[in-house]
């Protein structure tokens, strides 16, 4: 109930704002994602040495020391960095310099106007008449597209195998012989490689587009490409791989989902983005649903009553299905590799028919209407 409460207290926060730019706001952005960094591998450093080292009381509060510093320190520089604008706030302000006119050349239409012709056209008119990648488009046309329903296809098959995976986990930890305290460790390194995965997929996507004009769904298929590494390492178990295995899960996991938002911000504009956002992430329910509920599921209680049956033992006479074995998971992890390697082909579609898109500069539009404001 905490997270609800905090939305419904912080919801009027929300609000629209004139972007305003501040010396040195790029620096900031980096000193808050360097301490996250710090902090997730500290707390990923600290999950591992306790299979190693117990650590005592004193330890122990001075590792909890540490991590409320940098948890915490976002807000000291966050009051620091408002102290300085605080300060620049108070300089003598310069006359903004005199504006000059430029005359519309004749026969130019207004924007505005053929927004507006647009506008008032019904969505089921427009939905044909779609606009170039980048464009606002309408819902429906965004969802009648291709590139939507591709989209939509890669994220049913990479999420929904990434999401089977992460609720499994415990159960597969549980089934190649690992104990309790263990399985917790892989947990955690799921949730901490989740977040490097987000950080590390922006970044590099974003070197691609801008340095080599590569398109943003070919870092999609490469994430996708290295998941069918870590499902290949639970079917197939060997000692110690099931760390691996976490983290290759966790990271994919976490990268594909920076990747779907800006994906269909640039090709379908911001308008509805909020909408269209949430039309695509219904494939990960959806995928899980299916490759979990209905195939995952079935396939371990079959493997479960073989060991029953194999020990003499009928249903009625045991509590929970349970199967210990590197099989257990072989053959559903082995369709999730399937699953997810057809999800990485398709994004390579998708990368083949947005190719022209992003060659072009695709934030002109973005600073333009910066500048406008």
């Amino acid at each position: 109930w905490l997270p609800a409460a905090i939305s419904i207290v912080f919801v009027y926060t929300i609000r629209p704002l004139r972007p305003v730019k501040h010396p040195n706001e790029g620096r900031v952005f980096h000193h808050f994602l360097l301490i996250s960094i710090v902090l997730a591998v500290f707390l990923m450093a600290i999950t591992l040495t306790e299979k190693v080292i117990t650590f005592s009381k004193a330890a122990y509060a001075g590792i909890t020391t540490v991590a409320c510093v940098l948890l915490f320190s976002p807000l000291f520089i966050a009051i620091r960095k408002e102290l300085l604008v605080w300060k620049l706030k108070k300089q003598p302000i310069i006359p903004p310099p005199t504006k000059t006119t430029i005359n519309t050349p004749k026969g130019e239409v207004d924007k505005s106007k053929q927004e507006a012709m647009f506008d008032d056209k019904s969505c089921f008119l427009t939905l044909c008449d779609k606009p170039k990648k980048g464009e606002d488009y309408t819902i429906l046309q965004a969802l009648a597209s291709i590139d939507m329903c591709i989209l939509f296809f890669a994220t049913f098959c990479g999420l929904g195998s990434s999401l089977t995976a992460v609720d499994n986990l415990g159960q597969i930890g549980e089934s190649l012989g690992y104990p309790n305290k263990t399985v917790t460790s892989f947990v955690s390194l799921v949730s901490i490689w989740n977040f490097l995965g987000r950080v590390f997929s922006g970044f590099v996507s974003e070197i691609l587009i801008v340095k080599y004009k590569l398109p943003r769904p070919l870092m999609m298929a490469i994430v996708l490409l290295i998941s069918c590494v870590g499902y290949l390492l639970v079917a197939f178990p060997a000692p110690g791989t099931l760390y691996v295995a976490s983290i290759i899960i966790g990271f994919s996991f976490g990268a594909q989902l920076p990747l779907i938002f800006a994906i269909i911000s640039e090709l379908f504009g911001l308008k509805f983005f909020s909408t269209l956002f949430n039309c695509g992430q219904m494939a990960s329910p959806l995928g899980s649903y299916i490759l979990n509920v209905k195939l995952t599921g079935p396939l371990y209680d079959r493997e479960a009553m073989k060991d029953l049956t194999a020990k003499g033992l009928t249903r009625s006479q045991a509590k929970e299905l349970t199967c210990i074995g590197p099989w257990c998971y072989r053959l559903p992890f082995i369709i999730l590799t399937s699953v997810t390697f057809i999800g990485a082909l398709s994004s390579l579609v998708l990368v083949a028919r947005t190719r022209t898109f992003y060659k072009s500069d695709i934030y002109k539009k973005f600073k333009e209407n910066t500048d406008n404001i």
